[in-house]
C-alpha cells in the first residue's frame, strides 16, 4: 500500500496502516527539488511526528522490490510484541507524477492514499495512478465533496473501460474521495456542547451516541449499550487523561455490563437510539426565500409602526360612532385626514372636527416613524451581504475561533444542530466567512490575540470556545484569556505538539478544576476511516473517546469467521468489538425472508439472534479490533490494547 502526503494525516495513516493491520507500506513524501535536506519547521514537526509513530519500524529509500523486515514492535501498553508482517519505507520525490508513482510500485500495489491538502495535486496524481494501475484501489482526500462525488463516478468509469472484460462485481479496483475535517467536525461540534449526540449514519441507519454524567454514587445509565466508559482521573491534575499513561483509570472501550455495572460516578458513552435514516426532505423554496421581518426592522421600530395602526383605526371606529357614516368611509376620511390631504371640517359636528385634529396630530406623530422605516429598510438591504455583529442580550452560545477547511465545517455542524455560534477570524478573505454570512452568523474580524476582541464575541456570556486555528500559541492564548474572563468556560483546542498539549492540559485542569477542557485531533479522527477506505471496507463513523476513537463499520458476516454462526451476544468481545444493528439493507431482506412482522424492524437485534451468511451487520470497533476482526491484525489483543502510538494523541494535523 502506497500512502502519498505532505502532513501529519499521511505519517498517521501511513503508521496506522503498518502498526495495526501489517501492510507492507510506501511513503510518498514530497520534497521540493532545492529544499535544503532539514526540512522546516511545518514539515520538520510532521517528520518528528512520523519518526514517533514508527519508532520500531525501518526507514529505507530504495526499490520497493524485496523489502527487509521491521524489527519487532513495541506494545502501546509497555510489553514486547510480535513482528509485524510488513515493513514501511519512505520515498522522497518532489512530486508524484509517472516516475514518482512508479518508483513507489504503483502498478504492483493493492491501494493508493492522497492526503496531499491541495485538492488539486490529489485529482492529478490519481488519475495518473488511474492510467498506471487500472485494479488500484484509490483513497483521495478532496475538501470539495461535489467534485468528490463526480470524480469517483470518473475513476471507477476508467478502471472498467481499462479492464472490459472483468466481471464489476469481481472488480477489486475502487475509488473513494473522502475529507479529513468532514470526519473530525462531529467530534469537535459534540466536544464544544455536553449532551450532544453523536449521529453515525450507517447506511439506512441513524446510530445516535450521547455522553452521559452519572448521578453521584450510581453506575452509568447503560441505554441500549455502553460504547465506552470516560477517563476516572477527570479530577486528578497529575492524571493523564485518556492517554496510555493512565492505565485503568483511562477510558475503556466497549466494555461489558460488569464493568459497566462497576464504573461507579463515571462518565459513559452510550448508544441512545438506532432509527432508521429518512429520505432528505427538499428545501422550502418559499421559506428560503421569505422576507426576514424581523432583520429587516428593529424591535423599536416595529412597535411604533403597530402602536400608530392602533391609532389609527381607533379613530376609524370612532369616527364612525360619531358621525354614522359607514367604517370604510370613517377610515378613509381618517386616512385623508392623517396625511392632511382632506378638507378642514369646517361646519360639521364638534365630534368630527376633534377627530379630525387627532387625526392631524397622529399623522405628525407618524412622519418620523415611516422616514425611520425607509432608512432602516435601506440600511438593511445595503448591509445583507456584510457579516452580522454579535446582538447585545447574545449568551448561551459557542464562540469558535477560526475559519480555515475544519472551522468552517464545524461551523455548518452546529449551525445544523441550532447551537448559536459567534464566529472569529483575523483573515476577512478566509474559506468560512463566505458560509458565516451566508448562514447570517454573527462575526467578529480581528486577531483574537488584541485586547477586545473575546469581549466583542460576548465571550463572558459564552458556553465554549472553539479554538480552531492552526497555530497552536494563538489557540492557547485565546484560552487562557476566555478563561480569565470566565473561569468555567469550557474550552476545546486543536494543539499540534502531544508533550505540549499534555502540559496545557494539566495546567489548565489545575487552574481550574471545575471548567472543562478538550483537545481533539484530526488526523486522529480521520485516519481510521482512510485506513478502512484503503483495506476496501468502509468506516461509517468514528467516535472520540478523549484520546482514543471508536470506529463504526459495515461488513458482511459471511466474510468474518468471527461472526458467523455466534450470536449476537456471543460475538461481542468487550474492548475490541461489539455487533451494534443489522445494516437497513440486509435486515429488510432478512425479514422478507423470515416472514417477520413490519413493526419489528431486522435493525433490533435480539441477544440471541444468530448471525449468519446473509446477514450484513454494523459494528462498533476500536482500531486494534477491527483489524483482528478483519484478519489483518500483527499480533493478539487483549483488554484495553487500543491504545495509541505515542504521538500527537491530543493535537491537531495543520489540514
Amino acid at each position: 500500500m502506497i500512502v502519498c502526503g505532505d502532513d501529519a494525516l499521511a505519517h498517521r495513516l501511513a503508521g496506522e496502516l503498518h502498526e495495526v493491520y501489517g501492510e507492507r507500506v510506501t511513503l510518498l513524501v514530497p520534497v521540493r527539488p532545492d529544499a535544503p535536506r532539514t526540512p522546516t519547521a511545518r514539515t520538520g514537526r510532521a517528520l518528528a511526528l512520523f519518526g514517533r509513530v514508527t519508532a520500531a519500524v525501518t526507514r529505507t529509500t530504495g526499490s520497493p522490490a524485496a523489502p527487509t523486515p521491521a524489527p519487532a514492535a513495541t506494545d502501546a501498553s509497555g510489553g514486547d510484541g510480535a513482528e509485524p508482517t510488513g515493513t514501511l519505507r519512505v520515498v522522497e520525490s518532489a512530486e508524484a507524477d509517472d516516475r514518482a508513482l512508479t518508483d513507489a510500485g504503483v502498478e504492483r500495489a493493492a491501494a493508493l492514499a492522497l492526503v496531499h491538502e491541495d485538492d488539486e495535486t490529489n485529482i492529478r496524481a490519481a488519475l495518473t495512478a488511474r492510467r498506471l494501475n487500472p485494479r488500484l484501489r484509490l483513497v483521495i482526500r478532496l475538501y470539495n465533496r461535489k467534485l468528490g462525488q463526480h470524480l469517483e463516478t470518473l475513476l471507477d468509469q476508467a478502471a472498467a473501460v481499462a479492464e472490459p472484460g472483468l466481471d464489476p462485481e469481481k472488480l477489486d479496483a475502487a475509488t473513494t474521495v473522502l475529507s479529513d475535517v468532514d470526519t473530525a467536525a462531529p467530534g469537535l461540534a459534540a466536544a464544544a456542547v455536553a449532551g450532544t449526540s453523536k449521529v453515525v449514519q450507517a447506511g439506512g441507519l441513524l446510530l445516535h451516541a450521547v455522553e452521559r454524567l452519572p448521578a453521584p454514587g450510581e453506575a452509568p445509565d447503560p441505554g441500549l449499550c455502553t460504547l465506552a466508559l470516560l477517563s476516572a482521573t477527570t479530577g486528578d491534575p497529575a492524571g493523564c487523561e485518556g492517554s496510555e499513561r493512565s492505565g485503568d483509570a483511562g477510558p475503556r472501550l466497549l466494555p461489558d455490563d460488569r464493568t459497566v455495572a462497576a464504573a461507579v460516578g463515571r462518565a459513559a458513552v452510550t448508544l441512545e437510539a438506532v432509527t432508521p435514516a429518512g429520505p432528505a426532505q427538499p428545501a422550502t423554496r418559499l421559506a428560503a426565500s421569505a422576507l426576514p421581518v424581523a432583520s429587516l426592522f428593529s424591535r423599536r421600530l416595529r412597535w411604533s409602526l403597530t402602536g400608530a395602526a392602533a391609532a389609527v383605526l381607533a379613530l376609524a371606529l370612532a369616527s364612525t360612532l360619531t358621525t354614522g357614516d359607514h367604517p370604510l368611509h370613517a377610515a378613509y376620511l381618517t386616512l385623508l385626514d392623517i396625511f392632511a390631504i382632506g378638507d378642514p371640517a369646517v361646519g360639521e359636528s364638534t365630534g368630527r372636527q376633534i377627530i379630525q385634529i387627532l387625526a392631524g396630530f397622529v399623522g405628525l406623530l407618524l412622519l418620523p416613524v415611516i422616514v425611520a422605516a425607509v432608512i432602516e429598510g435601506l440600511g438593511t438591504f445595503r448591509t445583507a451581504t456584510t457579516l452580522r455583529r454579535p446582538p447585545r442580550g447574545l449568551s448561551g452560545h459557542v464562540v469558535l475561533l477560526g475559519l480555515g477547511k475544519v472551522g468552517t465545517r464545524v461551523l455548518a455542524r452546529l449551525r445544523r444542530l441550532n447551537i448559536p455560534v459567534v464566529c472569529v477570524e483575523s483573515d476577512p478573505e478566509a474559506r468560512g466567512i463566505a458560509v458565516a454570512r451566508r448562514l447570517r452568523v454573527p462575526t467578529v474580524i480581528g486577531d483574537v490575540t488584541e485586547e477586545g476582541v473575546l469581549e466583542a464575541a460576548r465571550i463572558h456570556r459564552a458556553h465554549a470556545l472553539l479554538a480552531l486555528t492552526s497555530v497552536d500559541i494563538t489557540n492557547l492564548e485565546a484560552a487562557l484569556s476566555a478563561r480569565a474572563v470566565t473561569p468555567d468556560l469550557r474550552v476545546v483546542l486543536r494543539l499540534y505538539d502531544d508533550d505540549f498539549a499534555t502540559a496545557v492540559f494539566r495546567t489548565l485542569r489545575t487552574a481550574h478544576p471545575a471548567a472543562l477542557t478538550r483537545s481533539r485531533s484530526v488526523s486522529h479522527l480521520a485516519a481510521p476511516a482512510f485506513a478502512g477506505a484503503m483495506l476496501g471496507r468502509q468506516v461509517l463513523g468514528a467516535v472520540p473517546v478523549e484520546r482514543r476513537v471508536l470506529l463504526f463499520a459495515a461488513v458482511d458476516v459471511a466474510d468474518h469467521p468471527l461472526l458467523d454462526g455466534l450470536t449476537v451476544a456471543e460475538a461481542f468481545h468487550p474492548g475490541n468489538w461489539r455487533v451494534i444493528a443489522m445494516d437497513a439493507s440486509a435486515a429488510g431482506r432478512s425479514a422478507a425472508r423470515a416472514g417477520a412482522a413490519a413493526r419489528d424492524p431486522g435493525w433490533r437485534l435480539d441477544p440471541e439472534r444468530v448471525l449468519g451468511p446473509g446477514d450484513r451487520v454494523v459494528v462498533a470497533a476500536t482500531r486494534r479490533g477491527l483489524a483482528e476482526l478483519l484478519g489483518r491484525g500483527v499480533r493478539p489483543l487483549g483488554p484495553g490494547d487500543d491504545l495509541p502510538p505515542p504521538t500527537n494523541s491530543v493535537g491537531s494535523s495543520r489540514g
